[in-house]
């Protein structure tokens, strides 16, 4: 079991500091980089499924970084309906590759945190692999992901009260690349489906 260590850290933005968490992990290990819910709704990467994504891979050993988007707690900035929020990610990645630039890079989001990490994951050749939890396909359009061949896992509850789960199992239907995971009953929070989150995230990947 790793032990959680985060280091409090700024990351440079591209409108200002972005607030950030970050834990080394094993030699070798992939880093990856977590983004969080939609901002103007509490999102931030406090958030408890966030929190349980990034502990995920802390404990298989990578190295994971979860930032706060602009305007977020003590990011600066200020909302900018998704694009600007890519572009964070983006930082975020570009800063997680300099402390680990013999590591794979993966790339996680939560919710909204999927749009804005695909938008910024979309033409990135050095993300080698892709995780969406509860990606909001009712509120973006996720259309500039046609044509992705990376190893993809998207995870939607059936139960989803925010993203329709019909609508996410539809989004990933005849993409052999994309590992589908169905959680019977689960809500958008996965509030008693923890660890079946967990699992489902986790049973794509060997490290």
């Amino acid at each position: 079991m790793t032990l959680h260590q985060h280091q409090k850290i700024t990351i440079a933005g591209p409108v200002g500091d972005l607030q950030a968490l970050y834990q080394a992990g094993e030699s070798g290990k992939p880093a990856v980089v977590v983004c969080h819910p939609h901002p103007q709704y509490g999102g931030t990467m406090r958030n408890k499924v966030v929190y349980w994504i990034a502990r995920a891979f802390e404990d298989a050993g990578c190295s994971v970084l979860r930032f706060n988007f602009r305007g977020v707690e003590q990011s600066e900035g200020s909302w900018d309906e998704g694009r600007g929020e890519a572009d964070d990610a983006r930082a975020a990645l570009d800063w997680l590759q300099k402390q680990h630039p013999d590591s794979d890079l993966w790339l996680a989001g939560f919710s909204f945190g999927c749009y804005a990490g695909l938008m910024a994951a979309r033409h990135d050749d050095r993300i080698s692999r892709l995780f969406a939890i509860a990606p909001a396909v009712n509120l973006w359009s996720f259309a500039f992901m046609r044509g992705d061949q990376r190893p993809f896992t998207v995870i939607s509850g059936t139960n989803d009260e925010i993203v329709p789960f019909e609508q996410v199992r539809a989004s990933v239907a005849g993409q052999p690349h994309i590992h589908f995971h169905a959680i019977d009953a689960a809500g958008h929070f996965f509030p008693d489906h923890k660890e079946q989150l967990i699992d489902a995230l986790m049973s794509d990947i060997t490290l």
